[in-house]
């Protein structure tokens, strides 16, 4: 499993995710960019914690 994205492009493609209209939801995001969910839990212990470090809960 490689990890393509590094963490402060994790946190951008949230923001813009969210700015989009896009949903963050860990479900949805999970289907539909699995890329950026794998990132994500590589350099955070959960979704959520990433969401948080986005600025976005």
């Amino acid at each position: 499993m490689e990890i393509t994205l590094g963490s402060e492009e994790v946190i951008s493609r949230i923001r813009q995710l969210q700015s989009n209209g896009g949903t963050i939801n860990k479900k949805q995001v999970k289907q539909h960019d699995p890329e950026l969910m794998r990132s994500a839990l590589h350099y955070f212990p959960s979704w959520e914690h990433a969401v948080k470090n986005a600025g976005l809960l």
